[in-house]
């Protein structure tokens, strides 16, 4: 059995009154009940652990959305930079040939459509791919400077 260690306290009158009160109330020693307060003291209750469990998660979420909002401005830019290239780079049609390259387009975007839904519903997403292909070269050391 662990031997205790004496310890002197100074209490208020009410204090030591409410200790004795209580300890007889439940038929143990002073120093029990002492013992028992200055534990339930130091040890943190179900409040405080509960509250820095959700601190913690409130970090995971406020990570994640700065992730998003990084990915969503790198997407916007990425956007924005292909509509102004291909708008500085694509020439004006004549006329006749207007109709022809209008119904050419509309073909084109429900190709793209339909290869889109077919990838959503699978789950692919071009990002990730992009990523696992650059993932092992960056892994084994390689960089763009080393490759050219």
């Amino acid at each position: 059995m662990k031997s205790k260690v004496q310890l002197s306290v100074y209490l208020e009158p009410e204090a030591l009154q409410a200790l004795e009160d209580f300890a007889k109330a439940r038929g143990k020693p002073k120093s029990l009940v002492a013992e028992a307060a200055i534990l339930s003291f130091l040890t943190p209750d179900a409040a405080q652990r509960q509250e820095a469990a959700l601190a913690r998660r409130l970090d995971q979420h406020t990570r994640a959305i700065e992730r998003l909002e990084r990915n969503l401005g790198i997407s916007i830019e990425t956007l924005a930079l292909f509509v102004r290239f291909w708008l500085t780079t694509t020439p004006t049609l004549p006329e006749a040939g207007q109709a022809a390259a209008q119904a050419k387009g509309r073909e084109r975007f429900e190709s793209f459509t339909a290869a889109l839904g077919r990838r959503l519903s699978r789950g692919a997403s071009f990002a990730r791919e992009v990523s696992e292909e650059i993932a092992p070269d960056l892994r084994a050391g390689d960089s763009s400077d080393a490759r050219t």
